[in-house]
């Protein structure tokens, strides 16, 4: 006679989400595209800031909203069920040496923005953080994220100015760098992104999208995808040094500070006011910053208390100048 126990079934492992690759893929190219905008901006074949703002500057942040979004979905899918340690902290030292990496190259190649808290350190953080929600119902979560995108817009201290204490994102300065993406607001997107995981898996549609087989054509942004890391350590080098060949045959003509400060400043001002009265007030902004000899302290990034406060004045004094000057001429 056969005696029969009952066996405990072995959880069978989660299918891969084809899409959340393909998505991720999407967003490398993005960044990509981003990124070799950036470089030519960096040897100067085109005008200066123009990625830091208008289009190009909530293209940048949507891509990488998109990227830690994604660090969210990917981290409750891993170990929503249960924290798989070994796997977790393989990935861990990973993401968190390639950021080391990055912040000494680029304090050796680009010491003035060299970044010292990028997307990679972001990412890393924020995948210790985010273990703490996994568990936390999901609409919890959003609560949580939505205070966190909120925090820089309300909460800024000067007792955060120090160099140490950047990566929080909440300090009164706005440190300089090539890539900034501190804790606040950006762990947010990650919250969002572990929150519509927990829903996805409760309401089915996370079995939905395991199901879904896309063609042929998503084969290079599936495979991107899966190999995010690599690609982005490999790409910027890569875009840059083709840049910085062509530089060598065609290099781009060389602009005096004054004429960039004048195209950075026309452009930062067109995001509030029309281009005749941005003309005029960037010009009062340089005649006096030159007259004072202080232009260089501006191009050095000075944030001390003072200078910022200088500035500040130096901004109204000019907006109020150039306000009555249009006035006086009829012109609003």
């Amino acid at each position: 006679m056969s005696i029969h126990t009952p066996t405990v079934p072995v959880p069978q492992p989660s299918k891969r989400i084809v899409a959340i690759d393909i998505l991720r893929g999407i967003a490398l190219i993005a960044m990509a595209s981003y990124h070799f905008t950036w470089d030519l901006e960096f040897f100067g074949y085109t005008d200066p800031g123009l990625t830091a703002f208008g289009w190009w500057k909530f293209y940048a942040r949507c891509i990488a909203s998109t990227f830690l979004f994604l660090v969210g979905v990917s981290l409750y899918l891993a170990h929503g069920r249960q924290i798989r340690w070994n796997g977790f902290w393989r990935r861990f030292a990973m993401v968190a040496g390639a950021a080391v990496a990055i912040s000494v190259v680029t304090r050796v190649a680009t010491p003035d923005g060299f970044i010292f808290f990028g997307i990679l350190h972001e990412i890393a953080l924020a995948s210790l953080l985010g273990l703490a929600f996994l568990r936390l119902p999901a609409l919890l979560t959003l609560a949580v994220a939505a205070l966190v995108i909120a925090a820089p817009v309300y909460l800024r201290f000067e007792a955060l100015d120090h160099p140490w204490l950047w990566w929080i994102g909440l300090s009164a300065i706005n440190p300089r760098s090539n890539d900034y993406v501190p804790l606040f607001p950006w762990f947010g997107a990650v919250l969002t992104g572990i929150a519509v995981a927990k829903f996805a898996s409760t309401s089915g549609i996370r079995a939905r999208l395991a199901n879904l087989a896309p063609g042929r054509w998503s084969n290079p942004l599936d495979f991107i995808g899966r190999h995010s890391l690599a690609f982005y350590l490999i790409h910027q080098p890569l875009l840059i040094g083709c840049v910085w060949l062509f530089s060598q045959v065609m290099p781009a003509q060389v602009e005096t500070p004054q004429v960039n400060f004048l195209k950075t400043c026309q452009r930062s001002c067109e995001q509030m006011r029309n281009a005749t009265f941005c003309s005029s007030y960037c010009g009062c902004m340089l005649e006096t910053l030159e007259g004072e000899a202080s232009l260089d302290r501006l191009f050095n990034n000075d944030q001390t208390a003072d200078f910022r406060a200088h500035l500040s004045d130096l901004a109204a004094t000019c907006t109020a100048k150039t306000e009555d000057k249009m006035t006086e001429g009829g012109t609003q």
